[in-house]
């Protein structure tokens, strides 16, 4: 699982969770995929525990991974890859947005409108 936190990127919390949250979307990582310990995290990417323990929390409790005593914390049941289709449109709109010099927001909002 590459995982990496950017200076810039905001609470390193967010970006643990934003960066599970897209690899359970992109199909890398699958239903009932062990992920690495807090500590092992925490520890690979420079951080205390506790910040990659809320992020775990937090994606437990939007139901993306479960926990289990002695088997470790797994992408739960039902947290599925994203349709490929969508996901290559997706790409798509970012590349296009990119060339274009859109930021995240501005595509979020025309995404909004059009939804």
């Amino acid at each position: 699982m590459r995982i990496a936190l950017s200076p810039s990127g905001g609470q390193p919390t967010e970006q643990i969770r934003d960066q599970i949250r897209g690899l359970i979307a992109t199909g890398g990582l699958a239903e009932g995929q062990r992920l690495p310990s807090v500590r092992q995290l925490a520890q690979d990417l420079g951080v205390a525990p506790r910040t990659v323990a809320k992020a775990y929390k937090a994606l437990e409790e939007s139901g993306a991974l479960q926990t289990r005593v002695g088997s470790g914390t797994r992408v739960a049941e039902g947290a599925s890859a994203t349709p490929l289709t969508v996901l290559d449109a997706a790409r798509d709109l970012a590349v296009a947005a990119r060339r274009e010099g859109m930021d995240v927001d501005e595509v979020q909002r025309v995404l909004r409108a059009i939804w």
